[in-house]
C-alpha cells in the first residue's frame, strides 16, 4: 500500500489518484459534520419534539417524589 503511494510521487504521478483521495477525505469529513449536526440537534431538541420531552421530565419527576429519590434524608428514614 505505501509503495503505490510513493509511486505517486514520483514519475509516474497520476493525478486521478489524489482526486479520488481528496473526494474520499471530504466525503468522510462531510459525514462526520452531518452526523455532529444531526446528534446536536437531536440532543437539543429531542427526538419527539419538545412535548414529549417535557412530558418524559414530568413522569420522572413524579417518580422521584414517590421513591424519594435526589432529596436529603429526613429523621424518620435511616438508609
Amino acid at each position: 500500500m505505501f509503495q503505490n503511494f510513493g509511486l505517486q510521487i514520483g514519475p509516474q504521478y497520476d493525478p486521478l489518484f489524489y482526486d479520488v483521495m481528496i473526494y474520499i477525505v471530504g466525503t468522510m469529513l462531510f459525514a462526520v459534520f452531518l452526523l455532529s449536526a444531526i446528534s446536536f440537534w437531536l440532543r437539543r431538541k429531542g427526538l419527539g419534539g419538545q412535548a414529549a420531552k417535557e412530558k418524559w421530565t414530568q413522569e420522572l419527576e413524579k417518580y422521584f417524589q414517590k421513591e424519594q429519590i435526589g432529596l436529603m434524608p429526613d429523621e424518620k428514614h435511616h438508609w
